[in-house]
């Protein structure tokens, strides 16, 4: 664990930029495809502490990208070579481009100065999607990654932040999936390999000291 002057440094507003995962009305709001999974953010504190940070990261001058996952009606361009990808097709809830499965969900908060990156196909919000060109855009080089899922997307999007040159960082009670040891052994055996681990209240804390 860096000390709280490293971390001020690694966490500085104007090279930071928080990455929301998946966090839609479609995977984490009621009615989702996946209740299970939606039960573990909203039960676990995750996604309320997700809110925090959005709100947290606006108000230091930090950039926000929401990354979504979405499928066309037709399913062209979503990949067949994942069971994950086969089983997408037969949920109740698709996340079809326009729906309100796809729609930032509640108790977060999205602003007009966010940015939002939607992918149809592969596992990772950032590779193959406009995530890094944004990122370079906007001099970023500390990655906060939270959301959902610890079993896909989080770690896929860790794990690219990190190859492409990124100081990742994980909020560990912004972060759900499903069972919740799952989740916690991911964190501690995986993800503390790689990237910075705080908590909302950490990263919060550092974003909001004067520079």
């Amino acid at each position: 664990m860096p000390s709280y002057a490293e971390l001020r440094e690694i966490l500085d507003p104007a090279r930071t930029v928080l990455l929301t995962v998946e966090c839609q009305r479609g995977v984490v709001g009621p009615g989702a495809a996946l209740p299970e999974l939606a039960r573990a953010a909203r039960e676990s504190g995750a996604l309320d502490n997700v809110a925090r940070l959005v709100a947290g990261a606006r108000a230091s001058g930090a950039r926000v990208i929401h990354a979504v996952a979405v499928r066309r009606p037709d399913g062209v361009g979503s990949g067949r070579n994942a069971r994950l990808f086969r089983a997408a097709e037969r949920l109740p809830v698709r996340q079809l481009i326009g729906s309100a499965a796809v729609r930032i969900a509640p108790p977060i908060e999205p602003a007009e100065e966010d940015l939002v990156v939607t992918r149809l196909h592969g596992l990772s919000p950032v590779h193959g999607t406009e995530v890094d060109a944004l990122l370079r855009s906007l001099g970023c080089r500390t990655l906060v990654v939270a959301g959902v899922s610890a079993n896909v997307a989080v770690p896929n999007a860790v794990f690219d932040a990190v190859n492409l040159g990124y100081t990742a960082v994980v909020p560990t009670d912004a972060v759900a999936g499903v069972p919740a040891e799952y989740t916690a052994a991911m964190i501690r055996h995986t993800l503390a390999l790689v990237a910075t681990l705080v908590t909302t209240d950490e990263l919060l804390g550092c974003l909001e000291q004067p520079r």
